[in-house]
């Protein structure tokens, strides 16, 4: 019990001598220009990561003839229960 009060006591002290600003860092000027710098650095990468999209975007890319139609890609060893083509395959049969 009196473990407890003298904790007490020394908590009211301590929190009297201790100054009631946090010093987080050394001045509220350098939290202003930090976070002001990286908001231009956010701005400036979305600004150019958009522009490399678009430009990326608007090129034109190769299209390939198809590959040729090698008779092993289609194997059927049996009919299939729906069809002889497969399940979401629709082919002209003459």
């Amino acid at each position: 019990m009196a473990s407890a009060a003298a904790r007490s006591g020394l908590r009211s002290l301590a929190a009297r001598a201790a100054p009631l600003r946090r010093r987080m860092s050394s001045s509220v000027h350098d939290d202003a220009y930090e976070t002001a710098k990286w908001e231009k650095i956010t701005y400036a990468g979305i600004v150019t990561c958009t522009l490399l999209a678009a430009y990326n975007l608007s090129k034109g890319h190769p299209h390939f003839d198809e590959p040729p139609a090698y008779p092993y890609l289609h194997i059927r060893n049996k009919e299939f229960p729906w069809g002889p083509d497969g399940l979401f395959e629709k082919k002209d049969h003459h």
